[in-house]
């Protein structure tokens, strides 16, 4: 995937007045005649900014002695893009990324981005370079709920030209408004295409609601609560708080927390549910952010430490209070769900079920060519950004520690139940039959049940419609400091 293809937004969260501002290093400028504002910019940004900054000789401090081997260096690429990729990133950088327009970048966090209100999942067929598609679920209000489409269903082509690993990205994230999906049937344990079609049209701005699904069970005499959760986004903060007091209102003692498809957002929405799950105490460390080195010793307690909340934009939080908390997940799952489950260990018990989650620790923050605000974009100094240069970068900066000091989850967080979704038995959302909530179910109750939990047709997810989403594998860090640089 290309990284300028992948759009959102990072708030950071250091702000800071003219004297408190965070002291930017004296650099070497490139030589005026030459035509690299664009690399130069990235390159004063990264080496102050980058996770990896003394990993990377060149990134170093000291690595050009004169302007004219610095130039040499930025005149390397002609592409900004391909100078980014190629003579910035750390080898272990799976996701910082960049775009040509930091307007497109900014906007995609207010939810301007296309979307027919298809979510699927992408699988490569055994010992075959073709791919087939089976939907995960529909957003509501969008044009692929008023289709002939629903969970479970599989496709294994668009208008006509079967999906395979090299035309997959195109035919389904391309330009195009409108495509035809060629369905396809699970005979014998293949998928093969029948004659049905869907024709899907994106639409501008689709809202999708992250609280999916909020409901609760009596069994045997517990009572149960469901939440299916699909991103931390904060703009639906308050249906979040909604829904978790829905579910202390029917007095449920059990909660089972689906992230299966949650690919990440804000970090101060991942406070505020896990602070509504556990406790408001705000003595309670949340998490501690670990920096580079150069920007860590600029920064004090405050600006590294976020605690437990007690409120939600104004509302009291009445937190469940739980001691043990059961959260589903697949390989979809990543960054800020990440998040919610690490800071939550060394609280209560997590009783992890599904497939190992993604692997995203870091998080990151849009970066402009404006230096006299240490790069920071801050939607009212967007006067300030250099006119001749609207580039954005969005590099990993640094990784979010729990209570307990780790971090340390880049191969993804394992599950104590490890039990992947089946393409053949995906069953319903929210229904007591669907495998991983009925297995967090048998878990709370310790009845067997009546459902069929083993796995014929394991998902080895290849790709998904929300990888391509604004939010995809991101830890978007919004969380407020007090700012007291030194």
């Amino acid at each position: 995937m290309k990284r300028f293809l992948i759009l959102f937004l990072t708030v950071m969260v250091i702000s800071c007045s003219k004297d408190d501002e965070l002291t930017i290093p004296g650099t070497i400028d490139p030589l005026s005649s030459a035509d690299v504002a664009v690399q130069d910019f990235m390159w004063k940004a990264m080496n102050f900014w980058y996770f990896w900054q003394a990993d990377m000789p060149d990134l170093a401090d000291d690595r050009f002695s004169d302007s004219e081997t610095y130039t040499a260096f930025l005149e390397s690429e002609d592409d900004p893009g391909a100078f980014f990729d190629n003579k910035l990133l750390y080898i272990e950088d799976r996701f910082s990324f960049y775009n040509s327009d930091y307007r497109v970048l900014t906007q995609s966090l207010a939810g301007i981005s296309r979307s027919n209100g298809l979510e699927f999942g992408l699988v490569r067929k055994a010992n075959s370079e073709e791919v087939f598609g089976y939907v995960r679920y529909i957003v509501p209000n969008s044009d692929a709920a008023a289709k002939d489409i629903e969970r479970g269903d599989l496709f294994t082509g668009v208008d006509g030209q079967t999906l395979t690993i090299n035309n997959y990205t195109d035919l389904l994230f391309g330009d195009n408004d409108t495509y035809v999906l060629n369905m396809a049937d699970f005979v014998n344990g293949d998928v093969v295409q029948n004659d049905e079609e869907v024709s899907l049209t994106k639409q501008e701005a689709l809202a999708e609601n992250p609280v999916f699904i909020s409901k609760s069970f009596e069994i045997n005499g517990i009572t149960i609560g469901y939440l299916m959760y699909n991103q931390f986004t904060n703009e639906y903060d308050n249906d979040l708080y909604d829904a978790i007091t829905g579910l202390k209102d029917v007095g449920i003692t059990e909660l089972v927390l689906d992230l299966r498809y949650n690919p990440g957002g804000s970090v101060n929405t991942t406070r505020l549910l896990a602070s509504m799950i556990y406790d408001t105490d705000k003595s309670n460390l949340f998490l501690r952010k670990r920096y580079n080195d150069k920007v860590q010793e600029q920064l004090s307690e405050s600006q590294l430490e976020v605690y437990f909340t007690d409120e939600v934009e104004g509302n009291a939080i009445d937190p469940l209070r739980l001691s043990k908390l059961y959260v589903l997940t697949t390989a979809s799952s990543a960054s800020a769900s990440e998040l919610l489950i690490n800071s939550l260990e060394p609280y209560i018990d997590i009783v992890h079920i599904g497939d190992v989650t993604r692997g995203k620790n870091e998080f990151s923050t849009t970066l402009v060519d404006d230096r006299e605000n240490s790069y920071l974009y801050t939607p009212s100094r967007v006067n300030q950004i250099n006119s001749d240069n609207e580039w954005a970068i969005q590099p990993l900066l640094g990784r979010n520690e729990n209570a307990d000091g780790f971090s340390d989850f880049t191969s993804g967080l394992v599950p104590d139940i490890l039990l992947k979704e089946d393409y053949g038995n995906l069953g319903i959302l929210g229904d007591l039959n669907e495998p991983l909530l009925a297995r967090a179910i048998q878990e709370i109750t310790g009845s067997s049940g009546k459902s069929n939990l083993t796995v014929q047709n394991p998902i080895e997810i290849l790709s998904s419609s929300k990888m391509y989403s604004p939010f995809s594998d991101k830890m978007i860090d919004d969380t407020h400091y007090n700012a007291n640089l030194e």
